[in-house]
This record gives C-alpha cells, structure tokens and sequence, in this order.
C-alpha cells in the first residue's frame, strides 16, 4: 500500500506559475501510474494530469492543456505538477492519486487506488 503526501500549494497572483510535488512512499513507485485531480468547493473532483508508470505517456485534459506539466522522478518516488499561467478558475484543492493499472489513460476517480490528502492551490485575480 502507498501513501501520498502533497506538497507546494500556496497563494499565487494570476498569470503566476506553481509546482506541486507529491512524494510517495510504501510501495514501489514504479508499479503505479500517477494522475493529478482538484477539487473546487461545490465541485466534482476533475481529472487533470496523468502519467504512465516511466513517463513515457501523459494525458490532460483541454482545460490545462499548455499550462500544466505533469513528470515524474521514480528514483525519488515523486511525481510533479508544473502549472503556469494560472488564473482564478485553477483555484482548488490539488490531490495526487496512484493507479495500479500503470499504462494507458484513466481519468476516473474510481480508477484510482490510494490518494494524498490534498494541498490548497488560491490564485487571485
């Protein structure tokens, strides 16, 4: 079993850029693709970044497509989420989420085994 923990959320102006990291630990990292979802208050979670288990494929939605970077470092069982540009509509609670089905592309919520405890993301206008 692997446990989450999110990290580099924060306030940002719109137009500014953060990186969230999620590290991971109890599992073997590699045996996982990793996906990224927030949660706005009110709001379904979304899907918004998913990687394969080695990077070799990363799927957005159109939402944060050109803004937002998904990567991954499995010698540091870590997984990232560059986002740029952000604007008042990216406001939410960011979690990383760990599938054990590591190909191919998943957005489901259900698709998703073991999940972080969330790291707020505010951008104001």
């Amino acid at each position: 079993q692997v446990q989450l923990v999110e990290s580099g959320g924060g306030l940002v102006q719109a137009g500014g850029s953060l990186r969230l990291s999620c590290a991971a630990s109890g599992g073997t990292f590699s045996n996982y693709a990793m996906g990224w979802f927030r949660q706005a208050p009110g709001k379904e979670r979304e899907f918004v970044g998913r990687i394969t288990w080695n990077g070799g494929e990363k799927y957005y939605p159109d939402s944060v497509k050109g803004r937002f970077t998904i990567s991954r470092e499995n010698a540091k069982n870590t997984v990232f989420l560059q986002m740029n540009n952000l604007s008042p509509e990216d406001t939410a609670v960011y979690y990383c989420a760990a599938d054990t089905n590591k190909y191919g592309f998943r957005i489901r919520v259900t698709s998703y085994s073991y999940w972080g405890q969330g790291t707020q993301v505010t951008v104001s206008s």
